[in-house]
């Protein structure tokens, strides 16, 4: 790794969260001597590649610190001699999410960006993809280290591993960080006066904590939780449904917010299906509009620092998971990070080669993870059928195996089994027949059957090939 000055290439430049990954930046110069940063997108992406490039730049000469940042289409320039790779892109950018989450939720069923169909359908669009750039990777720059914070980043993330056979990936996530920043005040703390320990997956983990004295203090922060005036660090993207504070209590673990999705499965769905009928529509559409309105600000030429108004995109703090993880391994500092990495018996109850999302030690080595020990019964049995699912899906991404999409359908908790779930299985394989070319003989099969797509949004994008 060069240490005369690092060279950052960062696939999906042109997202709304290139601002935030700067900020990061700038603020870790001086132990993270960044050189250069190359922004690639496709083409579809051009024009806010070149808004956010721009904006980028500026970002950069309001400090002292001489760093050039290019702007390409061109993967494989932008790849040639990176000490850093991070992803940050969105396969069929947010109006396929749009289509993974009303497409269920015409049917009564969850929709949402890594729950779910929509989860699941990410993963098969994104899979294919990330496989595609390890493999420039290794011709390009093969000491180079993959930080990825494409979603579903678990699932991502553990496809590199496996089917990349890349060992040089750490994935991310902005939701433990949230939770730190914001858990410790709730009790009169500060972050350097506690100790966390997270374990589970990617948007599926748990977390206890105690204070520098060894005291466990997870059971104030569960009741400080039901405080209305405290904020505990919900990420922004999610709608605020308390858990049953008996459940919390008894497991003695804090669930991260995601877990709302499956301990208050009734709610959250109800939720979601006032947003579909609304006239906002669903947290696609929502975030489709503050987006245009992120990228209104960015266009100013005297903006040079990152918006407030990025806040509510719901990737609060991006920036501090990756940069700290970058500048860890930079210059070895053992850092403690939430990161999404090979399990080696962190978490007993899975096997030791899938990836799990845990308190780990960052250095020049990467990842070293924190044994957490075996989990309560209820939760192991959660983690477990979370892990086969998430297994299944990654192998139907890269087969494109209709029937082991079937059984990832069927394994997956928000999902009820039977005809109604393969309705939407097959509503969304058409949805989506541009970016999923592995089950192309399928979709054929399906639109010679007279599938169509139910929902009136999605089906005027999928119709003018969106």
């Amino acid at each position: 790794m060069a240490k005369d000055g690092v060279k950052i290439a960062t696939i999906g430049g042109g997202s709304s969260y290139t601002p935030e990954l700067m900020e990061g930046f700038i603020k870790r110069y001086d132990e993270l001597p960044i050189k250069e940063i190359w922004l690639v997108d496709i083409e579809e992406g051009r024009e806010k590649l070149e808004i956010v490039g721009a904006m980028a730049q500026r970002m950069w000469d309001a400090t002292p610190y001489d760093v050039k940042v290019h702007l390409t289409l061109d993967r494989k320039e932008a790849l040639k001699d990176a000490d850093f790779v991070t992803t940050q892109f969105r396969v069929g950018l947010l109006n396929a999410r749009i289509k993974d989450e009303r497409i269920p939720l015409s049917y009564g069923i969850m929709g949402q960006e890594t729950n779910g169909p929509g989860g699941i359908f990410k993963a098969l669009r994104t899979i294919p993809v990330i496989l595609d750039i390890v493999e420039d990777m290794k011709e390009l720059c093969p000491n180079a280290w993959l930080i990825n914070f494409t979603n579903p980043s678990g699932m991502v993330t553990e496809a590199v591993m496996k089917y990349g056979h890349w060992d040089k990936v750490i994935g991310l996530c902005n939701v433990p960080i949230g939770a730190m920043m914001k858990e410790p005040e709730t009790i009169d703390k500060t972050l350097d006066e506690l100790i966390y320990k997270f374990a589970g997956l990617n948007h599926f983990h748990w977390h206890r904590v105690w204070d520098n004295e060894g005291n466990e203090v997870t059971k104030g922060l569960i009741e400080a939780m039901y405080d209305p005036k405290k904020d505990s660090g919900i990420p922004a993207n999610i709608f605020d449904m308390p858990f049953m504070k008996e459940q919390l209590l008894e497991m003695n673990m804090i669930p991260c917010g995601y877990h709302r999705y499956y301990y208050r499965q009734e709610e959250m769905l109800n939720h979601m299906l006032e947003e579909y009928a609304s006239e906002e529509g669903v947290r696609a559409q929502q975030v489709k509009a503050t987006e245009a309105a992120l990228f209104e600000l960015y266009k100013d030429p005297n903006l040079n620092y990152k918006p407030e108004e990025l806040a509510k995109r719901g990737g609060a703090h991006y920036s501090d998971a990756a940069c700290d993880t970058i500048a860890s391994i930079y210059a070895n500092k053992n850092a403690h990070i939430v990161v999404t990495t090979r399990n080696n018996g962190a978490i007993p109850d899975l096997p030791e080669d899938v990836a799990v999302e845990v308190s780990s030690f960052i250095g020049a080595t990467g990842a070293k993870p924190i044994a957490f020990g075996k989990l309560p019964t209820a939760e192991r049995g959660w983690l477990q059928i979370m892990k086969a699912m998430e297994q299944v899906t990654e192998e139907a991404a890269v087969t494109g195996d209709y029937g082991k999409l079937m059984t990832a359908f069927y394994l997956n908790p928000q999902i009820p089994s039977g005809a109604t779930a393969k309705r939407v299985m097959d509503e969304l394989l058409v949805a989506h027949e541009k970016y999923l070319p592995q089950f192309a003989e399928d979709i054929a099969r399906l639109k010679a059957e007279g599938v169509t797509i139910k929902d009136d949004v999605a089906r005027e994008l999928y119709e003018k090939g969106l």
